[in-house]
């Protein structure tokens, strides 16, 4: 086909080249994210109502406490229930701020904003999403306690970020190197 047409460029375009690369790093950086999502999406079935975590959750708790009464196992129950909905947009946030981030470095009060944002923005569509569900209830509460479990992943990443020691490059040149002073 070259002998065809021989003013074709045969090469591949750099920009196109760099196109794809930009591409996967942001799948790269987005998966993660994405897939959290979709689990939360499923975990907002029928499939993990009350009655039936309480089925699966009940010999379990029962087996490790054999007293407890049925009183106690509904609290139980419930505190493990919310304690999913903390915990599972806690790690979304980190996702999302993994994502937004994408291959840069360090902490902007963007990025962990939009991160938040997201979460929030998607607990309220999961309640939204549970309301359509016969055994599911929409509650404002757990869409408060899906976004306060985003608010701590916000606030630790500004910690972690914040008070994290950057690496001394200088201090590692003399470890490294055998006939420095401090090595010897």
């Amino acid at each position: 086909m070259s002998d065809l047409q021989p003013w074709r460029n045969q090469q591949t375009s750099p920009h196109r080249i760099a196109t794809a690369e930009i591409a996967l790093g942001r799948l790269r950086a987005w998966w993660p994210a994405i897939a959290w999502a979709c689990i939360i999406f499923t975990l907002s079935t029928d499939s993990f109502s009350s009655e039936h975590t309480a089925s699966i959750l009940s010999p379990v708790i029962h087996w490790l406490f054999p007293r407890l009464s049925q009183d106690q196992f509904d609290f139980v129950h419930h505190l493990i229930r919310k304690s999913a909905h903390f915990t599972e947009y806690f790690i979304f946030c980190l996702l999302l701020y993994r994502g937004v981030r994408g291959d840069r470095k360090g902490w902007r009060w963007t990025w962990g904003i939009a991160a938040l944002s997201v979460a929030a923005g998607y607990s309220i569509m999961d309640e939204i999403h549970q309301a359509f569900v016969a055994s599911r209830t929409a509650s404002p509460y757990d869409s408060l306690l899906d976004s306060i479990g985003a608010f701590f992943a916000f606030a630790a990443l500004w910690l972690w970020f914040r008070f994290r020691r950057p690496k001394d490059d200088s201090l590692q040149d003399q470890v490294s190197d055998p006939t420095s002073a401090a090595s010897l």
